[in-house]
């Protein structure tokens, strides 16, 4: 197949999932989902991950929400030089529980976030549409509050990302690794 041929069915793929009907999961609390959690699971068919995905490793969120009912995320990974990647959004709510958009300053792009499936005290799989210059893309990620995560939780996350339209090759479990200190 032609490099022409490929991207095109990608970005077939990557329109198709964006139609894909992603819904919050039932009763969201947004109240449990707050805390700290670890980015076990990553997936989406954007080249900046096909091109990273190799040195990607677990990091973690804290997630805080504000007395406005929005969600604070705090994003923090330790490279391999030592430092210390992080990232903070504010993702507004929206009329659906458990459904968020924010603008990502650093990315400049506009995210439409939604928490498919959550057990607060274990895990929560997180669908989102990032959308730049009028192009989409999707990503699901799999936070989980350790870690590790279980075989089962590992093959429901690939599942998931797959049914959206995920290539394979592109769903990564990812290696664990030391955190960051605190801010």
């Amino acid at each position: 197949m032609s490099k022409t041929l490929l991207k095109m069915l990608g970005t077939l793929m990557c329109v198709l999932a964006v139609c894909a009907d992603v819904t919050p999961v039932k009763d969201f609390n947004l109240e449990k989902m707050t805390g700290k959690w670890y980015i076990v699971g990553f997936a989406t068919n954007a080249q900046w991950f096909v091109d990273h995905k190799a040195e990607m490793k677990v990091g973690t969120v804290v997630l805080v929400a504000t007395a406005d009912g929005d969600l604070d995320f705090s994003y923090a990974n330790l490279k391999d030089d030592g430092t210390c990647w992080r990232m903070t959004h504010n993702a507004n709510t929206t009329d659906t529980p458990g459904h968020f958009t924010f603008r990502s300053q650093v990315w400049n792009n506009d995210n439409d976030m939604t928490v498919v499936d959550v057990v607060y005290d274990d895990y929560a799989l997180i669908y989102t549409t990032k959308t730049k210059d009028g192009v989409s893309e999707v990503l699901s990620e799999l936070y989980s509050r350790t870690p590790e995560t279980s075989v089962a939780l590992q093959q429901k996350f690939t599942q998931f990302s797959s049914e959206n339209g995920i290539l394979s090759e592109n769903t990564a479990i990812l290696p664990k690794n030391s955190e960051c200190p605190e801010a």
